[in-house]
């Protein structure tokens, strides 16, 4: 009997607050030692990681799997998104899901959450939870919320917009919402944008639909649209003492907003994504392309990437994620020159990773032991999976990446595992896409090929709580 099942050696091993040179010792999926010459056992496996980066997988907690939206499903399910993220660097991602849509079972939330797992697995190739949507919070029966967290659900979202569609949560549900996030040591996530001005502001743009083309999506959602929405849930945290987590913030003005709560002892946090950061509105303007880049919120100016990423580096900005949801070029043609029939979203879990080692790290925005904190450990530590995830320490899940920091790669769609016919990054190089992905100290990604297996991926249940205060 091997004394270890596999030892990744000699790799330069970075964390959230270090980096040193060691070799991992892994055994039944779990990090048993960190040392150096370690020495292996009958049919112990080796990986040579000297020379190069060893961190902790990335934990993207915000992903849209096999989504409907309108008359069509976005472009991954949870086969291929999940295979995206393991080649991508992400080794668990935490989706959403809705209260069930049928009034006959009071529209149940843990109903919904049964069906959304019945869709995961079998085809989830990587760890994976989900957020419990409370978009019918006056039909919830309230003692599910309970039931929700014993099963490891501790957090929930509510969408301050998309009345029409049946998911907008007015004032009175975030702030009772809040109340119950307190009392149960939980979160509330929030989209928050001012619903009622932004669709008075689409009506005006879109009878100019015609010469504005793409670019209505962007002047029929400034940037106060967001701000005065993050403003009034910042106050109902405030006043109620719920955690708030403000999801895809894409606007400077939220970044203020979020600093000022923190440094008022408010319990208010914020998340932005690589689109919000590396892009910025000009990407509408291209009138063969520009639509393929609607979003919402969407794609903001130069100032917001400058604040964002200033935010991230100070720590005001707690974690990135991608929203992903994917759409091809087919579905994002049901537009027809129509800026409000775009189907939101982009591809990016994928690219989560190597976008902000490209352009975070090797731009000498922060370290990579930050980024290990964006993208990791933060995560873990605010979702309630920490230290099972989120860092490479004795006792935690052996889900690991080995990174060449000299290897680029040229992006092109049609290489990458994703359903989706193109990237944001097309055409443009990255680096810090991972050689070798370990997910529970099985290789599911190796020099640049995916060798893991559909249905390998299990739920995790976390804790309440957040161990970001």
């Amino acid at each position: 009997m091997a004394r270890y099942d596999l030892i990744v050696r000699g790799g330069k091993v970075c964390t959230a607050d270090s980096t040193q040179t060691a070799d991992i010792a892994i055994r039944g999926g779990k990090i048993v030692k960190i040392g150096q010459n370690l020495v292996p056992g009958d049919g112990t496996r080796e990986i040579d990681a000297r020379g190069k980066k060893v961190l902790p997988g990335a934990i993207d907690v915000h992903v849209h799997l096999q989504l409907p939206v309108g008359n069509t499903v976005s472009a991954d399910d949870f086969e291929s998104g999940t295979r995206a993220a393991a080649m991508g660097g992400v080794t668990t991602i935490i989706d959403f899901a809705n209260q069930d849509p049928d009034p006959k079972t009071g529209h149940s939330l843990l109903k919904g959450i049964e069906d959304r797992m019945a869709k995961a697995e079998g085809k989830v190739c990587i760890d994976y939870s989900l957020h419990g949507v409370l978009n019918k919070w006056k039909a919830l029966d309230k003692k599910e919320l309970p039931r929700a967290v014993a099963r490891g659900i501790t957090s929930f979202k509510m969408f301050m917009i998309y009345e029409s569609r049946g998911l907008q949560s007015d004032d009175g549900d975030v702030f009772a919402a809040l109340e119950c996030m307190r009392a149960m040591d939980t979160t509330l996530c929030i989209h928050a944008e001012s619903e009622r001005v932004m669709n008075l502001l689409i009506e005006r743009w879109h009878k100019k639909r015609k010469v504005v083309g793409a670019y209505g999506h962007c002047l029929s959602r400034p940037n106060f649209v967001e701000a005065e929405a993050i403003q009034r849930a910042t106050l109902w945290s405030e006043i109620t003492g719920g955690r708030l987590y403000i999801v895809h913030m894409s606007t400077g003005e939220g970044a203020d907003i979020v600093k000022a709560a923190k440094e008022r002892g408010i319990p208010v946090y914020g998340e932005t994504c690589p689109q919000y950061l590396i892009f910025n509105d000009e990407v509408f303007k291209d009138k063969s392309t520009g639509h393929l880049w609607a979003t919402c919120p969407q794609i903001k100016g130069r100032k917001d990437n400058a604040r964002l990423w200033k935010g991230l580096k100070d720590g005001e900005v707690s974690i990135v994620s991608t929203d992903t949801c994917s759409f091809t070029r087919k579905q994002k043609a049901a537009w027809k020159g129509d800026f409000t029939k775009i189907p939101y979203g982009l591809p990016g879990v994928e690219t989560l990773l190597p976008s902000l080692y490209t352009f975070g790290v090797k731009k000498h925005r922060f370290s990579i032991n930050h980024l290990v904190r964006l993208v990791s450990t933060n995560p873990a530590k605010f979702f309630g999976l920490y230290p099972q995830k989120g860092t490479i320490a004795v006792g935690s899940d052996a889900d690991l990446i080995i990174i060449d920091p000299k290897r680029e790669m040229l992006i092109d769609a049609k290489k990458l595992e994703s359903n989706c016919d193109w990237s944001p990054f097309e055409g443009q190089s990255l680096y810090g896409f991972p050689e070798v992905t370990l997910s529970r100290g099985r290789v599911i990604g190796e020099k640049g090929k995916f060798c893991g297996k559909a249905g390998t991926g299990r739920f995790v249940q976390r804790s309440t709580g957040n161990l970001l205060e």
